[in-house]
């Protein structure tokens, strides 16, 4: 390390080390999480409603609250926009995340108080620099600036003191002094709405900076890269940014994108750390390199519970939770959580599963409404990743987006599965790459392959190549251009998929050619 980054560090060696004891002390901690979220509470509405106080324990907290989705916590936060006090937390909320996720049509707004902010999102950004930092001492990282992308702020004043924007952009406004010193683009040009305006400010802005590390969502960090690189006219973003040494990245799967990014920053040097962060809060940092899970942390002021995907119902209220030291190896499990802010056995929408015990690590392995299982194949968005990238490897092919939706044969009582795929750099043999798709899949899941054994049920999938710019387009209409917003992977249904398609000028599927 450089003087001023082994000088910063030092400030991190207590915390390592309450990070370090997280095998040791699960349940004491996690209890201690959900008393301290239960004491802030005390006094609300929501606390008194369901008789809750410090002393309630688990048990009784999951007997007298129903897990809930965003629906189920709607009105009340309705309730706070609307300037109304002590509702889910003491006092009042000025600050809401926007949040559309992947597929909702309609805005949810998350409460971000202040605490939940400082204590979780703020912590969980440090924490992971921290682990960076001591998993490589030979960081110069204070020593260059750090490249910033996030969503755009769009600010909306819901009602009175109640703001609303993108959480990426929310951090923005309250950095702290030392991450604003080492930030680049400026906050003025992050906080742009007009995406296409920003990204060209943003390029010119860090085109000649000393770039040592990126922080964003894949997907768009890989579009302002390119444009650095076409602004520049160099081949390598190491030529651009030779000190560049990590990429802190979240929000969707970087299997599909890796060997992308390897292409651009050929660099033995470069570091690809995930983490796991929503609207809602910071969850997971990846705190071994060796290691595909990510650790889960335990003192965010969060309490996890956990559905097993196969139990999991419409009816919420039937739900049966297990906490996190009740957990299994290699089960999907939908993602409880309550936290400081506000938000009480909230199901966040995610699938994860543990790839280790002591300690706990996960992996996101996909949405409870993004799979499908229109056949009983139930296809993950883990599967899908991880085959597309063993796929793309073995025809010398890159991935830039994808989505796949059933496709139903009703006359003879089968389907298939219908790929839309836009390739970074196309396989010579688009069928021969749709080929080797469906085999990894049948290897990756077998209910899939079960399916598939001799056309039973489920036909080869069919793949449609789209041009490139088509995600970006349709994202653009939706006006969901940049930061945290995404393309939905998998859908039950065919409605996204035949949006997308209806931007073509004809629909064809290569594969079955």
């Amino acid at each position: 390390m450089d003087l001023k980054t082994k000088l910063i560090y030092q400030a991190a060696k207590l915390r390592l080390n309450k990070i370090a004891r997280y095998g040791d002390e699960v349940e004491e901690l996690q209890v201690k999480q959900l008393r301290h979220v239960l004491d802030r509470s005390t006094g609300t509405s929501f606390a008194q409603f369901h008789g809750l106080t410090r002393a309630t324990n688990y048990r009784e907290y999951a007997e007298r609250v129903a897990v809930q989705d965003y629906e189920g916590v709607k009105a009340d936060i309705e309730r706070m926009i609307q300037g109304e006090r002590d509702v889910l937390i003491p006092g009042a909320c000025t600050w809401y995340a926007k949040s559309s996720g992947t597929t909702s049509d309609r805005s949810k707004f998350i409460p971000v108080p202040y605490l939940h902010l400082q204590d979780c999102h703020y912590r969980g950004g440090s924490d992971t620099l921290w682990i960076y930092l001591r998993n490589n001492p030979d960081s110069r990282f204070f020593s260059t600036k750090g490249l910033v992308l996030g969503g755009s702020h769009s600010p909306i004043k819901l009602n009175g003191q109640a703001k609303a924007g993108d959480l990426s952009a929310i951090l923005v406004e309250h950095m702290p002094i030392l991450g604003n010193l080492l930030r680049v683009p400026s906050k003025q040009t992050l906080l742009m709405s007009e995406w296409t305006e920003k990204m060209q400010t943003i390029v010119r802005e860090v085109a000649h900076a000393r770039v040592g590390s990126l922080s964003g969502v894949p997907s768009w960090m890989l579009v302002l890269l390119k444009e650095v690189l076409r602004y520049t006219g160099a081949e390598y973003i190491t030529d651009v940014w030779p000190e560049l040494e990590v990429f802190f990245h979240g929000g969707i799967s970087f299997s599909p994108y890796r060997e992308t990014y390897q292409s651009l920053i050929p660099s033995e040097r470069m570091h690809y750390e995930e983490t796991y962060n929503a609207s809602e809060g910071f969850f997971a940092i990846q705190d071994d390199p060796n290691e595909s899970g990510m650790l889960l942390m335990l003192d965010y002021g969060i309490f996890y519970e956990f559905i097993p995907m196969e139990e999991l119902t419409e009816d919420l209220s039937l739900a049966r939770t297990l906490p996190l030291w009740e957990v299994e190896l290699g089960k999907d499990y939908a993602l409880v959580i309550t936290t400081l802010g506000g938000l009480y056995r909230y199901l966040i929408g995610d699938t994860v599963r543990f790839t280790s015990l002591a300690p706990y690590r996960i992996t996101v392995s996909g949405r409870t409404k993004h799979f499908i299982n229109a056949f009983g194949e139930e296809l993950m968005v883990a599967n899908t990743d991880e085959a597309i990238t063993r796929a793309s490897r073995r025809t010398g092919a890159l991935v830039s987006d994808y989505t796949v939706a059933p496709h139903f044969f009703l006359e003879e009582g089968k389907g298939c599965h219908d790929w839309l795929i836009e390739f970074e750099r196309a396989p010579e043999d688009v069928s021969a790459f749709a080929q080797v798709l469906d085999n990894e899949l049948r290897q990756l899941n077998s209910d899939y392959d079960a399916k598939r054994y001799e056309d039973m049920t489920l036909k080869p999938l069919e793949l449609t190549l789209a041009p490139k710019g088509l995600f970006h387009r349709w994202l653009e209409q939706q006006g969901k251009l940049g930061g945290q917003h995404k393309v939905p992977r998998l859908s039950g249904n065919r409605r996204y998929l035949d949006e997308l398609l209806s931007l073509l000028p004809s629909t064809t599927h290569p594969s079955q050619e």
